[in-house]
C-alpha cells in the first residue's frame, strides 16, 4: 500500500518543495513515495500551492538524506527556487504504476464504508496512518454507523478480509467493542 493524498481534479500529491539548495536554482523536496527517490520516475510535475496551478519539467534529482534535491527547467537561481517553496508536487493519477491484484494505493481506500462480518457499519476511512509495524484505517463514524467512535483497525490480512471498491466497501474481522 503506497502513502498517497489524492484530490478531485484528477491528481495526487506525491511530495512537497520545502526550500532552496544552494544557489544554483536547485529545490529540496519531501517525497511521499516509498522509496523517496520514486517522485523522480516522473518528469513532468504539476506544482499546487492554494489555487495556484503551475506546470514544470524535472530535469534531474538526486536523494540526500530524507529530502530530494531536484533541478527544475527554467529556474535558473535562489530566489526563483525559493518562489517554489510549499508548493505540493503533483502528478495524473492514471501515471501512478499498476498495483498486483489485492493491493490499493491509499487514496483508494478513503471515504469506503466499513463494516463488519455480520454488516455492522463502522463508519468511513477518513484516513491511513504509517506505524512501521502496518498501515492503520482511521475509521470515523458517518450517518448509519453502529455508535460514534472513531476505530483504529490494522490493515492486516487478520483485520481486512476484503476490499470492494466497486461496492465502496472494506469488510473486517473486528469486535465492535474495541
Amino acid at each position: 500500500m503506497d502513502m498517497t493524498p489524492a484530490s478531485a481534479d484528477g491528481l495526487i500529491v506525491l511530495g512537497k518543495i520545502t526550500s532552496v539548495h544552494g544557489v544554483r536554482g536547485e529545490v529540496k523536496v519531501y517525497s511521499f513515495t516509498d522509496p523517496i527517490d520514486n517522485l523522480l520516475d516522473y518528469r513532468f510535475w504539476t506544482l499546487r500551492r492554494g489555487d495556484e496551478r503551475r506546470q514544470i519539467e524535472l530535469v534531474r534529482g538526486r536523494p540526500q538524506g530524507r529530502l530530494l534535491v531536484a533541478r527544475l527547467k527554467g529556474i535558473e537561481d535562489r530566489d526563483g527556487a525559493r518562489a517554489l517553496a510549499d508548493f505540493e508536487v503533483c502528478v495524473p493519477i492514471a501515471q501512478l504504476p499498476r498495483l498486483d491484484e489485492g493491493e490499493f494505493y491509499w487514496h483508494q481506500l478513503e471515504g469506503l464504508r466499513v463494516v463488519d462480518r455480520e454488516g455492522r457499519l463502522f463508519g468511513k476511512v477518513d484516513h491511513l496512518l504509517e506505524t512501521g509495524a502496518n498501515d492503520v484505517l482511521v475509521v470515523r463514524p458517518c450517518t448509519g454507523s453502529l455508535d460514534d467512535r472513531e476505530r483504529l483497525l490494522p490493515y492486516t490480512d487478520q483485520c481486512v478480509l476484503r476490499v470492494d471498491l466497486a461496492a465502496g466497501e472494506i469488510r473486517v474481522d473486528w469486535d465492535a467493542d474495541f
